[in-house]
């Protein structure tokens, strides 16, 4: 049973905001170890309305395996090999059906049961495009040891200039703006994620609402974010992706978005 859900009823044609379909796209490749918390994280939502994609890039280490236990509580699986994550991502997005797409990396898992509903709301009540909330890093053998804590803040386009971009696994958008301005370049790499968020928020202005709540915790160590040498590829990426959108930043801009990241540290 839901719990502190309000029920709002849209002016002209009655529907309940619970009838918006969100689409949870979770990629792996040989994570045998944290696959099972990602998948019980998506089905322990409260929020009935969810469709659960899993793409696997044909994992030898038992994960296919593991997937295949939970049978049709995931609604789509494909596992076959990809030309890396986004392309993986890429491929979800375009087998979902939700009115809203968003992430779930399989290192990482939603803070409670309630994580899907909190997002539904504002794109119903607001008639936004996107929305984006705050993240913590965690130790990869204890959830509850916080290692960063990202506190995304309120929205201003500016704050791109300054190295600013909201967590991209809290960041859920309408399935329709992927169809309208494009998917991840996966030209990018592991700046994919950054390349698609300055177009989507910066370039074309979809409008944002930011959840002041932390909605998922990412393990450190974990796939997406172990490797430091493709963390410096994706800042020595960040200007391109101003440049292939026809963009300016300041001389500064690239330089700042890896400061940004100094503060998470402050007091955790």
């Amino acid at each position: 049973m839901r719990s502190n859900i309000v029920i709002v009823l849209c002016g002209n044609n009655g529907l309940k905001w619970e009838n918006m379909k969100v689409s949870v796209i979770t990629v792996v490749y040989n994570n045998i170890e944290t696959i099972s918390d990602a998948i019980d994280s998506v089905l322990q939502q409260e929020y009935d309305n969810i469709e659960y994609i899993i793409i696997d890039g044909k994992s030898n280490d038992g994960t296919v395996e593991i997937i295949s236990r939970y049978g049709d509580k995931i609604d789509i699986f494909i596992s076959e090999k990809d030309d890396g994550i986004y392309d993986a991502i890429n491929k979800g997005i375009r087998l979902a059906n939700g009115d809203i797409i968003g992430l779930l990396h399989s290192d990482d898992i939603f803070t409670d049961e309630n994580v899907i509903s909190r997002v539904v709301e504002p794109f119903f009540d607001l008639g936004i495009d996107s929305i984006y909330s705050d993240l913590v890093y965690v130790d990869k053998h204890d959830q509850n040891k916080i290692i960063r804590k990202w506190i995304s803040g309120n929205y201003n386009r500016n704050k791109f200039i300054y190295g600013w971009m909201p967590p991209h696994p809290t960041f859920f958008v309408k399935r329709i703006l992927f169809e309208r301005y494009g998917y991840y370049d996966t030209s990018f790499g592991s700046a994919a994620d950054y390349e698609l968020i300055l177009r989507f928020m910066y370039k074309y202005g979809i409008t944002t609402y930011y959840i002041p709540k932390i909605l998922v915790k990412m393990r450190i160590g974990g796939k997406s974010n172990s490797n430091f040498k493709n963390r410096l590829i994706a800042n020595g990426q960040d200007y391109r992706a101003w440049q292939k959108n026809d963009l300016n930043p300041r001389f500064y801009t690239r330089y700042l978005k890896p400061l940004q990241k100094i503060s998470q540290y402050i007091g955790n």
